[in-house]
């Protein structure tokens, strides 16, 4: 049963735009599985599900992919030990990092294949990040902030 409902969740997510455990939860219901919000809970862990921003700046359920290999772990800890500081100004975030690092911390941030970044360019010690729009450009800044924690 639980194997039958975890492949659900996962036609759904791929299906529909899922934003909600409540979401999932009545979905599954109207299948006829009999879930609380609890269990759903526990299957989206199990399943390692995460939440993407979408272009409308909403976000949804997605699977985790994990990286294919362990260039990219190893760039995000050289990203957390290089980060300096970031801002942004409109859509565009600036990183600053330790001098040498820009060029490794922005292919850690290319490597993340986030669908909000369109493109970055570094330089010596400072990265020019172009968002699709202002609101992920200052959420991206918390993020690095976290990330580099």
């Amino acid at each position: 049963m639980k194997y039958s409902r975890h492949a659900k969740i996962l036609e759904l997510i791929e299906k529909e735009v899922i934003e909600t455990q409540e979401e999932i939860a009545e979905k599954l219901k109207e299948m006829g599985f009999d879930v609380t919000q609890a269990t759903v809970s526990r299957d989206i862990k199990e399943l390692r599900l995460i939440k993407v921003m979408m272009k409308d700046g909403r976000y949804k359920y997605a699977p985790f992919m994990p990286t294919e290999n362990m260039i990219s772990n190893k760039l995000l800890t050289i990203f957390a030990e290089s980060y300096v500081s970031s801002d942004y100004a409109n859509n565009i975030v600036v990183v600053k990092s330790l001098p040498g690092m820009a060029q490794a911390c922005a292919s850690a941030i290319d490597s993340l294949k986030w669908t909000e970044v369109v493109g970055t360019i570094a330089g010596d010690d400072t990265i020019m990040i172009i968002c699709r729009a202002e609101k992920i450009a200052e959420e991206m800044v918390n993020r690095f902030s976290k990330m580099a924690k």
